[in-house]
């Protein structure tokens, strides 16, 4: 009995080694293999964006790069390619099972925080649209105003034992001392980007048009936001024809109607399992390079 219950104990512990190793395998596929669509998906919208610039003009809500893809079955897109003769039974990257879904968002349509600083010194015009829009959503003017100052000391005290580290996503904003609180309400309307951006006012929520404007009120910027969505404005100098009381507040360097940096979202879901991947890409004209991707994964709840 000894004997038979050693052999019973070494052949379960062999069969779970094994198991765990099949598992391990196939985890390891799957993760290649979301890799790979994703890394499509990526490009897809970067030939998107370079056909977009390629047109010219100036960049808007109505535009194709700004068309997300619902959620679609991989199988989808493979059928409709008259090259692929892989069989969707023997690879589950290509199964029904499989979903595809993405977004292309104006990164320029938020508010960036690298504003609040020019050079080696606070932007005053920085400070004042983001203490309109802090002022609108109901948050102390003094918490921009310390964001503002340790923003730049990171950027200019570099690794130095007293600055706080340089923030790279909005998330980590309160490394700078703003609050949790006051993150959540902001985080619709404000990013942080690599470098110092204007506003574009052909994709910006109304929230974020009032603030980038002074002087303007709420029912002016939503009156702004209804005439761009019937006619997109192709210049600053559309945006004061249409409403000249603010056509000497606006510069270049705060406002604009075209965009450089945009978001790329991928989403692919296999089984129970999601991988979300954001990515930041730049253009100039028909130059569009990725300045950094992130990509989580997580199991989606039975429930």
């Amino acid at each position: 009995m000894l004997t038979v219950s050693l052999v019973a104990t070494f052949a379960a512990s062999a069969l779970w080694q094994q198991y765990r190793g099949v598992e391990m395998e196939a985890a390891e596929r799957d993760r290649v293999r979301a890799a790979w669509v994703l890394t499509g998906a990526l490009d897809w919208a970067r030939l998107i964006l370079r056909e977009d610039a390629r047109v010219g003009g100036s960049d808007n809500l109505s535009e194709p790069w700004a068309v997300p893809l619902a959620e679609s079955r991989m199988s989808a897109f493979l059928a409709a390619d008259r090259n692929n003769n892989a069989d969707a039974k023997t690879d589950p990257a290509e199964s029904d099972e499989v979903f595809l879904s993405g977004q292309i968002i104006d990164a320029q349509s938020r508010m960036n925080v690298m504003n609040l600083v020019d050079g080696n010194a606070l932007s005053p015009a920085g400070l004042q649209v983001f203490k309109r829009l802090f002022e609108l959503k109901g948050l102390q003017e003094d918490e921009v105003t310390a964001l503002a100052k340790n923003l730049l000391t990171v950027l200019n005290g570099g690794n130095s034992s007293g600055a706080p580290l340089r923030p790279q996503r909005v998330d980590q904003l309160t490394w700078l001392g703003l609050s949790p609180g006051s993150l959540a309400k902001l985080r619709p309307y404000i990013t942080l980007l690599p470098i110092r951006t204007p506003v574009n006012l052909n994709t910006a929520s109304v929230e974020v048009v009032y603030a980038a404007i002074p002087s303007l009120s709420m029912a002016e910027a939503r009156q702004l936001v209804d005439q761009r969505t019937k006619n997109p404005f192709k210049s600053l100098s559309e945006v004061g024809l249409f409403m000249p009381e603010i056509a000497g507040l606006l510069t270049e360097s705060q406002q604009s109607t075209s965009s450089r940096l945009f978001e790329v979202y991928g989403r692919l879901r296999m089984d129970k399992t999601i991988i979300q991947e954001v990515s930041l890409v730049r253009r100039d004209y028909l130059n569009v390079t990725t300045v950094y991707r992130e990509r989580t994964a997580m199991v989606e709840n039975a429930n």
